[in-house]
């Protein structure tokens, strides 16, 4: 197994569905303009609420890269 060097972004999903959803939409959108994406890690989970309801689900979260050589 070969030594791995990552870079570490922050960055935010949004969502009207879920929280989940809004990892995925992070990680997708992260995936058309990155390479080697390896992990994540959830920092914050929040919501907007409107007129008593949840609006959207916003994720702050961390992501991991692999470093090319």
């Amino acid at each position: 197994m070969s030594d791995h060097t990552y870079r570490i972004v922050e960055v935010a999903g949004s969502s009207e569905i879920s929280h989940a959803d809004a990892i995925d939409n992070a990680i997708a959108r992260m995936a058309k303009t990155t390479r080697h994406l390896r992990w994540f890690e959830v920092l914050q989970m929040r919501g907007e609420i409107e007129n008593g309801e949840i609006r959207h689900y916003q994720v702050t979260m961390k992501v991991g890269f692999t470093v090319e050589d």
